[in-house]
C-alpha cells in the first residue's frame, strides 16, 4: 500500500501570493486525462466529443485493452463515426508518428488532472505506479484522482477498506450515469468532485466542467464518504433491481425497500465518516469555510446520550452533496426509457432466476454465470465485488446491524450457508415478510429487547423489564445484557422474518471472530 501522507495537490506549500496565482491559470487552462478507459471514461469521452469543439480530455486505455472495448457491437454501430474518430484522437498521441495510445505517462506529462478509472482489480496497483512515475517526471503538483466503485482487498493484513481512507489526499470523482446514457445529446448529468482540501475540490470541479455543457460538476471534500457510498450504492442497486422485478406487482413494498436503501446508505457513510484520522481538519484547516462550496452548513453530526452528555457518532455533512444523493437515487431507479445500471440490472436477472429455480443462488458463482448468461460482464459488476469483503467492511467501520440490515439480506441470499437460505428466499419472494423484515431489522438492539418485553408481557421479567426501564433509564443498558427475552418465545414459533433477523446477525458475528 502507497504512503497515505504522501502530497496529493495542484499546489506546492505553503502557498504564496504570485506561484499561487499562476498554477491556478495553468489549471483552469489545462486537461483532464483518463487512465484506463472503460465503459464510463470512454461515455464521458463521447458526451465530450458531442458537444465541444475543443477536446478537454485525453485518454490512455490499459495495455492491451481496445479503446471501444467496453461497448457492444450494438453500442458500436449505432455510434457517429465522427464522433469516435474524435475520441480516438483523445487517445492517440500526437508526439509519435506510429499513432500509438497514449500510456499513463502521457497523461501525466499533459495534463493538470489525471483520473485513474480502474476499477478494484487493478486500482491499488495503478496509484502506486502513477505517484511514482509523478516524481519522477517531476510532475509533483498533477492531482491524482480515482472513481472505482467498489471496496478494495489487502492480502497481506486479510482486510477491506474503502482506498480513499488509506490514502487520505486522493480525490474522488464520481456522478451519476445510466447505461449509454452518456451518448444523448440532450439529457445532463450532475457529479461530485472531492478532495479534503477546499481549493482543489473547486478547481477540480472547474476543470471537470469544461468536459461538456451537459455535465455540471459540484466540489466536495467528502472523498471517504463518496467512494463509500458509490461502492454500497452498487451492492444496494442490486438489491433495487431485484425489488422493482421481483416485486413489481406489489407497489406498496418498493417505497419502503428503496428508502431503506438509501438511509442505510447515507448512514453507513456516516458511520465510516467518523472513523477518518483527519475529520477534523475538513472543517478547521480549510483556507475558506466549506460552505463557500456549496455546503448550506459547516457541519451536521448525529449524537446519542450516554452517561449524561451527548456522543458525536455520525457525520452527515457529505449528504448536502445534492450530486451524491442524486447518485444513489438514480442507481435505484428504473428509467423511463433505456436501461438501468449494470448493478441494478444484475438485480433482475438475480429476480428472474429465483421465480425460475424457486430458491437463492447456492453462492456468488453461480449468480455470476446467471449474470454473465444475460450479457453483463464480471468486470462491470462493482457490486458483487465489493459483496465479498461486505463482512469486513461493517467491522472495521463498526456499522451496526440495524444500518445495513438490507445488504446483510443481500449478501446472506447470495453468499449465506444452504441451511438459510430457504428462509432467506422465503422473506425475499414474499411481501409480507420483506415488509416486516424492512420494519423489525432496523431496530437497534434495545428497541428489539422493549419491544420483546412487550409481546411477553405476561411473563414476570418483562414486567420487570419495563418498569425499570421507565423509572431507571441508567439501569436499561444493564438489563438488556442481564435478561434474555428471546427465550421467552420458541425460535421454531418465531415468524420467518424474525429468525433471518436472528440468524444474519448471529452469522456476520461469528465471521468476524
Amino acid at each position: 500500500m502507497i504512503d497515505k501522507n504522501l502530497c496529493n495537490s495542484f499546489f506546492a506549500e505553503p502557498y504564496s501570493i504570485d506561484p499561487v496565482a499562476k498554477r491556478i491559470r495553468e489549471v483552469l487552462n489545462g486537461k483532464v486525462g483518463f487512465y484506463s478507459v472503460g465503459l464510463y471514461p470512454a461515455s464521458l469521452a463521447y458526451n465530450c466529443a458531442l458537444q465541444n469543439e475543443g477536446l478537454n480530455i485525453l485518454l490512455a486505455p490499459r495495455e492491451g485493452r481496445e479503446l471501444f472495448g467496453a461497448f457492444s457491437d450494438t453500442d458500436l454501430s449505432e455510434m457517429d463515426k465522427g464522433i469516435k474518430d474524435k475520441i480516438e484522437s483523445m487517445a492517440t498521441s500526437s508526439l509519435h508518428k506510429s499513432g500509438r495510445y497514449n500510456t499513463l505517462e502521457d497523461l501525466i506529462i499533459n495534463c493538470e488532472l489525471v483520473i485513474l478509472s480502474s476499477n478494484s482489480k487493478h486500482i491499488i496497483n495503478d496509484v502506486n505506479i502513477a505517484f511514482k512515475l509523478r516524481k519522477e517526471l517531476n510532475r509533483d503538483n498533477v492531482l491524482l484522482a480515482c472513481l472505482v466503485g467498489s471496496f478494495c482487498y489487502d492480502c497481506s493484513l486479510n482486510e477491506s477498506f474503502v482506498l480513499c481512507e488509506k490514502l487520505n489526499n486522493l480525490a474522488f470523482f464520481s456522478g451519476f450515469h445510466r447505461h449509454g446514457a452518456l451518448r444523448n445529446p440532450l439529457d445532463s448529468f450532475t457529479a461530485n468532485f472531492c478532495h479534503p482540501d477546499a481549493m482543489n475540490a473547486i478547481l477540480g470541479a472547474k476543470l471537470l466542467n469544461k468536459i461538456s455543457p451537459n455535465i455540471q460538476v459540484s466540489g466536495g471534500i467528502h472523498n471517504v464518504e463518496g467512494q463509500y457510498i458509490k461502492a454500497a450504492k452498487n451492492i444496494s442497486s442490486i438489491l433495487a433491481g431485484f425489488g422493482h422485478s421481483f416485486h413489481k406487482n406489489n407497489p406498496g413494498l418498493l417505497p419502503t425497500l428503496l428508502t431503506l436503501l438509501l438511509d442505510q446508505c447515507l448512514d453507513q457513510a456516516a458511520y465510516v465518516s467518523m472513523s477518518r484520522s483527519d475529520r477534523d481538519h475538513l472543517y478547521t484547516k480549510q483556507p475558506f469555510p466549506i460552505t463557500e462550496l456549496g455546503y448550506s452548513v459547516q457541519r451536521i453530526e448525529a449524537s446519542y446520550l450516554k452517561d449524561g452528555d451527548f456522543v458525536q457518532v455520525r457525520d452527515h455533512t457529505f449528504s448536502q452533496l445534492t450530486a451524491m444523493v442524486a447518485d444513489v437515487r438514480g442507481s435505484m431507479m428504473l428509467p423511463v426509457s433505456g436501461k438501468p445500471t449494470r448493478n441494478f440490472q444484475a438485480g433482475e436477472v438475480l429476480a428472474e432466476k429465483m421465480i425460475e429455480y424457486k430458491r437463492c443462488p447456492k453462492g456468488v458463482d453461480e449468480f455470476i454465470e446467471w449474470c454473465e448468461g444475460f450479457g453483463l460482464k464480471r468486470g462491470a459488476l462493482e457490486g458483487i465485488n465489493s459483496l465479498n469483503y461486505w463482512p469486513y467492511i461493517l467491522e472495521k467501520y463498526s456499522i451496526p446491524f440495524n444500518n445495513s440490515s438490507m445488504i446483510n439480506l443481500l449478501y446472506m441470499c447470495i453468499m449465506g450457508p444452504p441451511e438459510i437460505k430457504k428462509y432467506i428466499y422465503n422473506v425475499m419472494t414474499n411481501s409480507r415478510e420483506l415488509t416486516n423484515y424492512c420494519q423489525e431489522s432496523v431496530k437497534s438492539f434495545k428497541s428489539k429487547k422493549i419491544s420483546d418485553a412487550l409481546n411477553n408481557f405476561h411473563l414476570e421479567t418483562s414486567i420487570n423489564f419495563i418498569k425499570k426501564a421507565l423509572i431507571d433509564e441508567d439501569e436499561l443498558f444493564f438489563e438488556l445484557n442481564e435478561i434474555d427475552l428471546d427465550n421467552s418465545q420458541k425460535s421454531e414459533e418465531k415468524p420467518i422474518f424474525s429468525k433471518v433477523i436472528d440468524y444474519i446477525e448471529a452469522y456476520l458475528i461469528q465471521s468476524n471472530r
